[in-house]
C-alpha cells in the first residue's frame, strides 16, 4: 500500500487504523474506547487500556530473547569515553533506580524533575519514572536557577533527579550550585535530590535532603513495572511561554508509545536491532521521543551523545560516530549541518570516514534551507528528508515516510503530511485556502495518538492558546503553503508573515534566497517597522569560513539574489554580516527577540538562550544599519 492509500486510510477510519497500530505495544488491559471525547481539551485514545511504558521499551524486549542486545550506546567526546548498555544491563539498573525513587516517596502520579547532562543515568531516571507510574519532566542541564525555580513551582515534584555538572567544550558547567538555588528560590520545596557525581566536579550535598546517586543505587531494592492507564500522564516539557509562566505540554502513555512505535519503522524505516542516533538533547522533546523511547519501544539501540557538532574535536565528529558504531539513520538540526558545512565547506572530512552504512538523514528543529539540504545530500549520497513537527505534537506532522513511499524530495518542504494528521491552510477567517495561497497551518481535529493531551493543570489556558482561534482546528503557528501535490511547505511562524506595503511576504523564502549565495553559511530574515511601508525585511547573515569577500559587494549581491527571487515587492535593502546569530540550547534561531531590538522594544535574553552575549553583537550590528527603534 503506498503513502496516499495509508494516509486517506488513517483520516478515513482513524479508530481502526491506530486500533492495528496498537497491537505493536504490550498492554495489561485493552481498551474500552480507541478514540473518545472527553473533558479535557483534546479527544483521548485508548481511554480504559492499561500498559507501563517502560516495560514496552526495556522488559518485553529481555523477555522476549534481545537481553544481551546492545541497547544505548553513550558517545562522549568531551569525556573521551563510551559506554554500551545491553536491553539487561539497562532493565536492571532502571529497575534499581526505580526502587530507589520509590524508597524516598515517589508513587504512581507524583512528578519528578530531571535536571541532567548528556549520560545514560538521564535515559535511566526517566525510565524509572514511567516504570512506577511517576510523571517526568524532564530540564535542559544548565538551564537558569531562576527558570528551573519556575519549574518547580508549577511541577510540584516529589523529588529532583540531577548531577554534579555537565560539559560544555572547554568548560565545566556546575549543576548542584544551580539546583540549589532553585530550590531556594522556589516556593514548593521537594523531598528529595538525588545527584550523580562525576569525576569533573564534586557536589556538596546538603544532609537530609541530596542523596548520592551511587550510593543508593548500591542499597536499592528493584522496583517492579507498575501498570496505568493510557490516558495518565508520562510526562510534562516545558516550553517558553508569552506569559512568562512555562507551558507544561502533557504527554500520556499509551497514545505515546502507539505512535512513536508505529513512526520507527513507517516514516524513519528503522528496524530492531537497528542503530539509529538522534543528535539532541534529553531535554527537548527529540530527546524524550527519539533518543529515549521509540528506538527502545521497537527493541532497536539508541545513540547518546555528549558533544557538539563541531569543536568536539572538529566538524568530523558526526561522520566519526556514524562509523564506529554503524548507524543506519541520523535525525539531528539543520543548524547542526549549516555549523558543519561552515567548517567544512568542501566535506572533506567526510571523505575520510566509511558512511556506507547510513541509509538517511532527518532533519528538524527548523526549516531546513534548500542550500544546505542539497549540501548534505551531495555528500552523503543518501535521502535527506527535512521533516516537520513541534514540542506538542512529540513527533512528525509532515515527512517523507521511507517506510511506506520514498516521495520525490522537494527542497524546501517537509514532504507531505504523515497519516494520522489532516494538514489544512486557513486565511484569517478560518476558510481553506487554495494551493499555493500561503496562510495559517492547522491540523483538523482529532488530533492522532501521541499529541499533547494539555498543558499541565491548565485546560483553559490549552484550549486559548490552540483551539480558540480556529474552532475545529489546532493552531501550529506556523504559516505556510500547500501545494498541488500536497506537498507543504513550512514558510514561518506566523507572526514572520510581515506586510510590506500591504503585501504578505514569507520571511522564510527571503531567507531562501540568502542562503542560496555561495557565501552564506546560515542567515535569518525577520521584519522591522518602517514608517512608510509599515514593515520591512531584515537580513542577517553568518559566512562560510575563508570566504574572502568584500562586504560591501556582498551586500549588493544578496539585495539583487532577493529581488531576482521574490522581486521588488519585497523591498529588500537591510542586510548586515555578523559572526553568529542568537540561538536557543534547541538550535532555533531567536527571530523574536533580534526583532524587538531592531524595533527599540525592551527585551530580555531568553531562558534558553544558548549565549546572551551573542546578542549585544547583533544589537551593535542593526545600530550600524539605523536600528534600533528606527
Amino acid at each position: 500500500m503506498g503513502y496516499r492509500q495509508v494516509h486517506d486510510r488513517s483520516l478515513s477510519d482513524p479508530e481502526d487504523f491506530w486500533s492495528e497500530a496498537a497491537d505493536a505495544i504490550d498492554w495489561e488491559r485493552r481498551w474500552n474506547n480507541v478514540l473518545q471525547s472527553g473533558e479535557g481539551p483534546f479527544d483521548r485514545w485508548f481511554a480504559g487500556g492499561m500498559l507501563n511504558t517502560c516495560h514496552n521499551a526495556l522488559d518485553r524486549h529481555v523477555d522476549g530473547g534481545r537481553g544481551e542486545q546492545i541497547a544505548l550506546i553513550h558517545d562522549s567526546p568531551v569525556t573521551d569515553t563510551i559506554e554500551r548498555l545491553s536491553y539487561r544491563e539497562l532493565r536492571d539498573r532502571v529497575a534499581l533506580l526505580a526502587g530507589v525513587l520509590r524508597a524516598h516517596g515517589v508513587n504512581k502520579g507524583d512528578r519528578v524533575i530531571v535536571y541532567m547532562p548528556m549520560v545514560p543515568a538521564a535515559a535511566m531516571a526517566m525510565l524509572a519514572c514511567a516504570r512506577i507510574g511517576a510523571v517526568h519532566s524532564v530540564v535542559f542541564g544548565g538551564f537558569s536557577s531562576a527558570e528551573l525555580a519556575k519549574r518547580i513551582d508549577d511541577a510540584q515534584p516529589t523529588m529532583i533527579v540531577s548531577a554534579s555538572c555537565g560539559i560544555e567544550p572547554g568548560r565545566i558547567v556546575e549543576y548542584k550550585p544551580l539546583l540549589d538555588r532553585a530550590i531556594e528560590l522556589a516556593a514548593h520545596k521537594p523531598r528529595a535530590t538525588l545527584i550523580l557525581a562525576r569525576p569533573q566536579a564534586t557536589a556538596t550535598l546538603v544532609e537530609g535532603r541530596d542523596f548520592d546517586w551511587h550510593a543508593e543505587m548500591t542499597a536499592a531494592e528493584p522496583a517492579e513495572c507498575v501498570p496505568v492507564e493510557a490516558t495518565d500522564p508520562l510526562y510534562i516539557l516545558y516550553t517558553s511561554g508569552t506569559t512568562g509562566r512555562p507551558k507544561g505540554i502533557v504527554r500520556d502513555n499509551g497514545g505515546h508509545a502507539v505512535a512513536l512505535a508505529w513512526s520507527m519503522p513507517n516514516v524513519y524505516d528503522v528496524a530492531p536491532g537497528e542503530v539509529f542516533w538522534a543528535a539532541s538533547d534529553v531535554g527537548w522533546v527529540v530527546g524524550h521521543s527519539y533518543i529515549v523511547y521509540a528506538p527502545l519501544l521497537i527493541g532497536a539501540t539508541t545513540l547518546l551523545f555528549e558533544g557538539k557538532p563541531v569543536g568536539t574535536p572538529d566538524a568530523g565528529t558526526f561522520w566519526r560516530v556514524i562509523e564506529q558504531h554503524k548507524v543506519c539513520t541520523l535525525f539531528t538540526a539543520p543548524t547542526a549541518f549549516r555549523a558543519i558545512r561552515k567548517e567544512d565547506p568542501r566535506g572533506e572530512l567526510m571523505d575520510r570516514h566509511d558512511l556506507s552504512g547510513l541509509r538517511a538523514l532527518f532533519l528538524a528543529g527548523e526549516r531546513c534551507d534548500p542550500n544546505t539540504l542539497e549540501w548534505a545530500q551531495r555528500h552523503l549520497k543518501v535521502p535527506v528528508i527535512d521533516h516537520w513537527w513541534q514540542t506538542e505534537t512529540g513527533w512528525p506532522v509532515a515527512a517523507d515516510c521511507l517506510g511506506i513511499e520514498a516521495l520525490p524530495v522537494k527542497a524546501g518542504s517537509p514532504t507531505c503530511a504523515v497519516p494520522g494528521y489532516d494538514v489544512r491552510v486557513l486565511d484569517d477567517n478560518g476558510h481553506e485556502l487554495p494551493d499555493g495561497e500561503i496562510g495559517a497551518i492547522v491540523i483538523k481535529l482529532p488530533m492522532p495518538p501521541g499529541c499533547l493531551a494539555t498543558l499541565w493543570r491548565a485546560d483553559r489556558r490549552c484550549r486559548d492558546a490552540y483551539l480558540r482561534r480556529f474552532p475545529g482546528y489546532y493552531l501550529t503557528g506556523d504559516a505556510g503553503i500547500r501545494d498541488s501535490d500536497g506537498y507543504l511547505w513550512i514558510m514561518s511562524r506566523i507572526d514572520d508573515v510581515i506586510n510590506v506595503a500591504g503585501h504578505r511576504l514569507s520571511t522564510g523564502e527571503m531567507e531562501e534566497a540568502l542562503a542560496a549565495h555561495p557565501m552564506v553559511a546560515e542567515c535569518a530574515v525577520f521584519g522591522v517597522r518602517d514608517e512608510l511601508k509599515g514593515e520591512l525585511p531584515l537580513g542577517l547573515v553568518v559566512l562560510k569560513s575563508g570566504s574572502g569577500i568584500d562586504e560591501d559587494q556582498l551586500r549588493a549581491e544578496l539585495i539583487q539574489q532577493v529581488r531576482d527571487s521574490i522581486g521588488p515587492v519585497a523591498a529588500f535593502k537591510l542586510v548586515a554580516v555578523v559572526e553568529r546569530l542568537p540561538k536557543t540550547r534547541s538550535g532555533k534561531i531567536l527571530r523574536g527577540t533580534m526583532r524587538n531590538i531592531a524595533d527599540g522594544k525592551s527585551w530580555t535574553p531568553p531562558a534558553t538562550i544558548d549565549d546572551p552575549v551573542i546578542l549585544d553583537e547583533i544589537e551593535q550590528a542593526l545600530t550600524k544599519l539605523g536600528y534600533p527603534g528606527r
